[in-house]
């Protein structure tokens, strides 16, 4: 960090620690309106990323508390900062942070309502420090939000697979990441692909695939790929009356693995009929399975352009039709829409698709800007507050609860969360998790005084968002 930030104390100087917690609210709405996607649950990832970037180990330093006291000084025309406090935690504690932080493990899917961390202060000097970190921790809204969208995706993807083909086949390579160029820096490209690739195996935001080597680790060499493409570019620099020239040197390139080629430059509809399906056949039927030909429309309706691409290339390759009843291209060719998807979009394709009796086998997606940047904190209500204080050598109990809006009610006192014996999750308020009959707290001690005490690698954290069957049959 290059300065301390939020160094206003607290107003209760008596303090002797505050407990604070981070959920995503459950959002209670009004039932005469309906929302395509209700995000019921969430999937817990990226507080790793944030604790080894930002609070681990020498947090404070000399140059920090000047900088810091000077900016500030101007910043608020007074001196409000805490310099005593911050000299303590340099002094007393090398300049690492004494507090606690308990989760849930990454990539647990959790119910909404339920708290996924708390953070407490364990010096009674550094009471003000809970809530010090809280604008940065909070910043975990993105890779929650990132990757629970992503799999409510996967959810839909794998039902209409499994109605339209009767297996799962190929489902991690279903939604492509193309959202690099879309979002706002190259930290946030990091950070959102990486939180995808926590469902999906293909991305073409490498900085992913750099996120998850160095704060997570996984027993592959890469987590995440993607096959040769062709952009317009490659296309539109040859000329107009050059473009069957630009496909058949491309395909030619790479014979032996799957080749995507944006074929929307001009005409996608001549593309598919004339130069694929006429001129360059005898190299599209040459190719193996493992090496498919996936053409990529990037114009015009989605649902319109993908069921007319499948009609016409199903009369030029004539598809079979599979267990299920629904068609299937030969094998080496496929469709990969990546213009206009969003969750909403991707329900409409496949749901048109299955409705014309098009296997979901014959396409994958791409998702750009709406996968990673068209997001915020406030889809999944995400909230950090103050439930528990102890002052004056008491402690007390607190929480919020606006009467203007019931969804803000905070929750009261030290937390734990709980599964019951149907499985359900539960949060307990006020204490009550250290009953024994309530059985094990889920929420582990990650960091503590500076340092991270517990890990998890990219494959736990895959195993624990996996989807289970259940999970494909909540979709409706």
């Amino acid at each position: 960090m290059a300065m301390l930030t939020c160094l206003i104390s607290l107003p209760f100087a008596l303090s002797l620690k505050v407990y604070s917690y981070f959920e995503c609210r459950e959002k209670r709405t009004d039932p005469t309106k309906s929302r395509k996607v209700k995000y019921d649950k969430t999937v817990f990832y990226g507080l790793q990323y944030i604790l080894n970037k930002y609070l681990k180990g020498k947090v404070v330093t000399p140059e920090k508390i000047q900088e810091a006291k000077e900016v500030y000084r101007e910043h608020f025309q007074d001196d409000v900062f805490n310099e005593k406090g911050w000299t303590y935690i340099l002094e007393k504690y090398d300049g690492h942070l004494p507090i606690e932080i308990k989760a849930v493990p990454e990539g647990s899917v959790i119910p909404r309502g339920n708290v996924l961390f708390t953070v407490e202060s364990t010096d009674p000097e550094c009471y003000w420090l809970t809530n010090w970190v809280e604008t940065i921790l909070v910043q975990i809204w993105y890779p929650i939000t990132v990757a629970t969208n992503s799999r409510e995706q996967k959810k839909i993807l794998a039902k209409y697979l499994q109605e339209t083909s009767g297996n799962l086949e190929g489902l991690a390579y279903k939604l492509h990441d193309f959202g690099y160029r879309g979002v706002s820096s190259q930290e946030t490209a990091g950070i959102g692909a990486s939180a995808h690739l926590v469902n999906f195996k293909g991305t073409d935001t490498v900085a992913g695939i750099g996120v998850i080597k160095k704060y997570y680790g996984t027993k592959d060499p890469v987590p995440g790929f993607s096959v040769p493409a062709a952009e317009h570019s490659t296309i539109t620099a040859w000329g107009k009356d050059h473009e069957k020239d630009a496909f058949e040197h491309i395909i030619k390139q790479f014979p032996n693995v799957p080749v995507s080629i944006v074929s929307d430059s001009y005409d996608i509809y001549n593309a598919c009929e004339k130069i694929w399906g006429e001129d360059l056949r005898s190299l599209i039927v040459a190719r193996s399975a493992d090496a498919p030909l996936v053409i990529r429309p990037d114009s015009g309706n989605p649902l319109d352009t993908v069921l007319k691409v499948l009609e016409i290339l199903g009369k030029k390759f004539p598809p079979v039709e599979n267990s299920k009843g629904y068609k299937v291209l030969p094998p080496y060719i496929r469709v990969i829409q990546g213009d206009g998807v969003d969750i909403n979009t991707l329900q409409e394709i496949v749901e048109g698709m299955k409705q014309h009796k098009w296997s979901i086998e014959n396409i994958s997606f791409g998702s750009g800007g709406a996968l990673l940047q068209k997001l915020t904190r406030d889809l999944l209500n995400c909230s950090f507050k103050c439930s528990y204080v102890v002052t004056n050598g008491l402690g007390v109990n607190v929480f919020k609860d606006p009467v203007a809006d019931p969804n803000k009610r905070s929750k009261k006192g030290r937390l734990s969360l709980h599964r019951t014996q149907s499985g359900d999750f539960v949060t307990l308020e006020e204490g009550k998790g250290d009953l024994e009959q309530y059985g094990v707290d889920l929420l582990h001690t990650v960091f503590l005084n500076g340092k991270i005490v517990k890990t998890y690698t990219f494959d736990e954290v895959r195993d624990n968002a996996q989807l289970k069957e259940k999970n494909v049959c909540e979709v409706q």
